[in-house]
């Protein structure tokens, strides 16, 4: 697989983790745009935020995603911060492999 994310969580690529666990991992981004920019990613490839169905099981994933988002913000000592999300080419993703940006400092 060419994504970029899929190769840092098999390990083929380095990263500045900061948290892992059994479906995310969270790194800090090679280009940051602010202080304390950290990227949480869960390990299932899903290309955009808005692929998750809209069931039962995308509410259990993406409520997962941001527990462990509001996670890594508390263990890198944030007391307010931004999360931010990029959803396909028009909303400014990047990297298509969801993932949610964890931003203060």
């Amino acid at each position: 697989m060419d994504c970029v994310f899929c190769r840092i969580i098999a390990g083929e690529l380095p990263a500045r983790k900061v948290y892992e666990d059994q479906g995310f991992v969270a790194f800090h981004d090679i280009r940051p745009r602010a202080p304390i920019h950290v990227l949480v990613v869960p390990k299932e490839h899903v290309a955009k935020l808005s692929d998750y169905p809209d069931d039962e099981v995308g509410e259990r994933k993406l409520g997962a995603l941001f527990r462990t988002a509001n996670r890594v913000a508390r263990l890198l000592g944030l007391e307010g911060y931004k999360v931010q999300v990029h959803v396909g080419e028009k909303g400014g993703q990047e990297v298509f492999h969801v993932h949610v940006h964890v931003m203060g400092g």
